[in-house]
């Protein structure tokens, strides 16, 4: 018991010196409410709105995806590093860990995560692997409640062929 004497005795002073920076700020702390200190802070520019009360639902998915993607890389490192010595059953348990990641992140763009704006619709999986593009792998997205700028369509250059010269290029 005496070699967690030090673990403990830290423990209560750091304890202690939360509950007693807590109660001196509640006490010594001067009470002098205005409408200056009750404005949200804007980065010195008066807002122009009403803040909203609260963070829309997707800004809590793309969070999420962000610490699922950390969680991944974290054990992805450590497989990468020993994969020779872990064999099949290392890539195995890899891929089906990283099989629920990329049905996570794929229902988490599904529900619309990615989509910001006033007009936001949820999408099933299908609207999401059949999204209409404008070219070969691009999508239009943001445009919820502005106008469209004029969309022009990504066409492949042609490929040259062997009858086709090519001067001085």
């Amino acid at each position: 018991m005496g070699q967690y004497l030090p673990i403990l005795v830290l423990t209560a002073l750091a304890v202690a010196f939360g509950l007693l920076s807590l109660v001196a700020s509640k006490l010594l702390a001067p009470r002098r409410p205005n409408s200056a200190k009750d404005a949200p802070y804007e980065c010195g520019i008066v807002p122009s709105r009403e803040s909203p009360e609260r963070f829309p639902v997707s800004f809590y998915l793309v969070a999420m995806l962000f610490i699922m993607f950390d969680i991944e890389i974290i054990f992805a490192y450590p497989y990468a590093v020993a994969h020779g010595a872990l064999g099949a059953f290392g890539f195995w348990e890899m891929f089906a860990f990283s099989a629920v990641f990329f049905v996570a992140f794929v229902y988490v763009v599904a529900r619309g995560a990615l989509e910001w704006g006033p007009l936001k619709k949820n999408l099933s999986i299908s609207d999401v692997i059949t999204a209409p593009v404008t070219g070969p792998g691009v999508r239009v997205v943001g445009l919820d409640g502005r106008i469209a700028p004029a969309v022009r369509e990504i066409v492949p250059a042609p490929r040259e062929t062997a009858s086709q010269e090519t001067v001085g290029v």
